[in-house]
């Protein structure tokens, strides 16, 4: 088991390991929320992870440079690191849930070598909208991530764009974290389903289009 370490979201303290789900309507709703949990992990020394759009790392990164955070220091210390969705989630052109997986967990067991003793990461999750080959392994993939979170000290938040994708499709990932934020608040999932009884039922969903 990984050692639990404290970390903040939305005013609350949590202990890791951690997989939560963020619903978000808007970009400043969602840094909102993430900036200070970066900004937390970055004082604390933890290993922060930052996975996004390819085209949204400017913005991304002023964001960070406005709110005091030393891109270029904590990026060339490894602490920091920002990577694209197309280089992680559908690197090729396509997703896999187990090559993701395998990505995240090489990142994790890194870290570890490298000497932090927790991890910190949010991923936005726009580019499951591509709906490109693989796509449809989504829900087994956020499945998987309550296995693999308990093996490491790690906090992980999947970030959604409630106004893009479809209610059908919220609903079905709201099954996999056993925490979520929305309106700016985080709370304990009283819908989150463990791991087994997801992918045991992922046979009886209907592929529904994840857009709205």
């Amino acid at each position: 088991m990984s050692k639990q370490t404290p970390f903040s979201v939305c005013g609350e303290t949590l202990m890791s390991p951690m997989h939560i789900c963020g619903f978000f309507d808007s970009r400043e709703q969602q840094y909102e929320v993430i900036i200070p949990y970066i900004m937390e992990g970055l004082a604390a020394n933890d290993k922060v992870i930052n996975m996004l759009e390819g085209n949204r790392h400017g913005e991304h990164c002023r964001c960070l440079t406005d709110n005091g955070i030393s891109i270029a220091e904590t990026m060339a210390s490894g602490q920091l690191e920002i990577l694209a969705s197309e280089d992680t989630y559908i690197k090729g052109g396509e997703f896999a849930a187990d090559k993701m997986y395998d990505m995240l967990e090489r990142t994790l067991l890194s870290a570890s070598h490298a000497g932090y003793e927790s991890v910190r990461a949010c991923g936005d999750m726009v580019w499951a909208l591509k709906n490109l080959p693989g796509t449809d392994e989504l829900l087994a993939y956020e499945a998987s991530l309550n296995v693999l979170t308990p093996k490491h000290s790690c906090s992980l938040i999947c970030m959604y764009d409630v106004s893009s994708f479809s209610q059908d499709t919220l609903t079905e990932v709201l099954l996999t974290h056993p925490y979520v934020i929305k309106n700016g608040k985080i709370s304990k999932n009283p819908h989150y389903l463990e791991p087994s009884a997801v992918m045991s039922g992922i046979s009886d969903f209907v592929s529904k289009p994840l857009k709205s």
